[in-house]
């Protein structure tokens, strides 16, 4: 026989001398009687069977599908082109996600981390996917006659997302630990290239989608206790202020030189999303087995071919990613920081090739992109999984906060424009030459294996520091000091 928490007797129970409640079990002596059990009425069975959905794994797939979303909307903008009669490269690159998202995402990041470390997490990520969903849906219907109001709109986007991408890995990272952790990072961060290579989604559908989103994170996401999958059994040391958070993260150097690396992979990877279909088009043009467009729209091959080899790679980068990690966690305690690190700097030189090949092979630049692109995408999660590892429970949120801050400052909110405008000033001199287009992107493009090597050896920087930072959380966590729960009965909530 079972029972749930209000006394109600549920069926399809065995009859043992054990009762099970939905909080465990109780003794035989215990059992109540026959006159306290009453018929559960639907509302109580309904809540009974949401309890019991409400796994880790569960919780860790509607976050991911949520993050999915996230960069599904982020590029939305970045996808689109301008029907003109001429395809400039800095008029093409994304100039609202470079200035207004990233100026929006700079103000609301910090809040919503120190928010995360301090409230309910769940009913947060539900406010901000119903926001930027909202947002989004109403988007769609403004007019070019009101250019201003749809780059307002991409500001208040950049703020409902800022909500997401700071506050639902420490979700995770609180329900998983160890492997498991790095597994369910990874699944979470596939969204990236999932997410990015989605922007033909109907404007309708992606809102729609959101408010799925958010309303399964509310009935499903449990909010579990900050640090309780890295120590279960002890209490952590009292919450600090935020300055006191900072000043902390700001001396964390595994910390610091892992969110400069991160930020390298957020270069490489936007400015790709942005020209690498566009630079392979031209290749084709120089080859004579396509004919230059002048007028919108310009046949999508290439960037439907891009869009589904980028999905494929970031899978089995997520799976090469923590097979790999896993075994070199057997062999050194450096293992994360030094997987990225190679992964990095084996990236740069394919992603090398491809300039090198692709005048004479498009089929050569793919083989060269799918192996760049597979080694880049390791390192989204094993990232997230050093960030669990060497930053204290309660100062997660802030901490991934300003990493995906620094990501996107330094990293691809920039990078597109900039090889635009790299690209723009060296054809200024043959304008009407095809072949020196086709050359003026790849030489822009060049700047992203320089970077990509500059990741890595922030990897290897991360390296040194990175068993000392995380003998120095782990003591921290090991502390007896008692905790502040979160003092609003918003944390209660759900």
């Amino acid at each position: 026989m079972c029972v749930d928490s209000a006394g109600c007797e549920l069926e399809a129970c065995s009859s043992s001398d054990e009762v099970h409640t939905l909080s465990g079990s109780m003794s035989a002596a215990l059992k109540p009687s026959a006159r306290e059990l009453r018929a559960c009425s639907p509302r109580q069975r309904c809540c009974a069977a949401l309890e019991r959905l409400r796994s880790p794994t569960a919780a860790a797939g509607i976050l991911s599908f949520g993050n999915v979303l996230n960069y599904l909307d982020r590029y939305t903008v970045a996808g689109k082109r301008d029907n003109t009669h001429t395809l400039i490269d800095a008029a093409a690159a994304s100039l609202f996600l470079c200035v207004v998202f990233i100026c929006s995402f700079m103000v609301a990041a910090p809040i919503f981390g120190y928010l995360g470390d301090r409230f309910n997490r769940k009913v947060i990520l539900s406010c901000g996917i119903f926001f930027w969903s909202a947002v989004t849906l109403l988007s769609s219907f403004i007019t070019k006659e009101y250019y201003w109001l749809f780059v307002l709109s991409r500001g208040l986007v950049g703020i409902g997302e800022s909500s997401y991408s700071s506050i639902s890995p420490t979700i995770i990272g609180d329900l998983f630990s160890s492997n498991s952790r790095t597994i369910m990072l990874s699944v979470f961060y596939l969204a990236i290239p999932l997410g990015s290579s989605m922007t033909q989604i109907k404007a309708l559908v992606s809102p729609l989608l959101g408010m799925i989103a958010g309303m399964l994170i509310l009935l499903f996401v449990p909010e579990p206790k900050r640090g309780s999958s890295d120590q279960p059994s002890s209490r952590m040391k009292s919450r600090t202020s935020w300055v006191c958070d900072m000043k902390a993260l700001g001396k964390n150097r595994s910390y610091v030189f892992s969110s400069l690396a991160s930020a390298a992979v957020s270069f490489a990877t936007g400015a790709f999303g942005i020209w690498i279909p566009q630079y392979l088009f031209r290749a084709q043009v120089v080859q004579k087995t396509a004919v230059s467009c002048t007028v919108q729209p310009c046949s999508s091959r290439d960037s439907l071919i891009f869009g589904a080899m980028t999905c494929v790679t970031g899978l089995l980068g997520v799976v090469i990613g923590a097979a790999t990690t896993r075994f070199c966690r057997q062999k050194t305690e450096r293992a994360d920081p030094l997987v990225c690190a190679v992964s990095m700097l084996g990236s740069a030189i394919f992603i090398c090739l491809i300039f090198v090949v692709a005048k004479k092979s498009i089929v050569g630049a793919y083989i060269c992109i799918f192996i760049g692109e597979t080694l880049l995408f390791l390192n989204w999660a094993i990232t997230a999984d050093i960030l669990m590892y060497v930053v204290i429970p309660t100062r997660r949120a802030t901490a991934v906060a300003f990493q995906g801050f620094t990501s996107h400052l330094l990293g691809d909110a920039g990078s597109p424009y900039l090889i635009g405008l790299i690209s723009d000033a060296l054809q200024k001199s043959y304008a009407t030459s095809v072949l020196w287009q086709f050359l003026s992107l790849g030489y822009a493009l060049m700047l992203c294996p320089f970077v990509i090597v500059l990741g890595g050896m922030f990897f290897l920087a991360t390296a040194l520091f990175y068993l000392d930072d995380r003998d120095k959380a782990e003591s921290h966590r090991l502390r007896p000091n008692t905790i502040k729960e979160p003092h609003l009965d918003l944390e209660r909530t759900f």
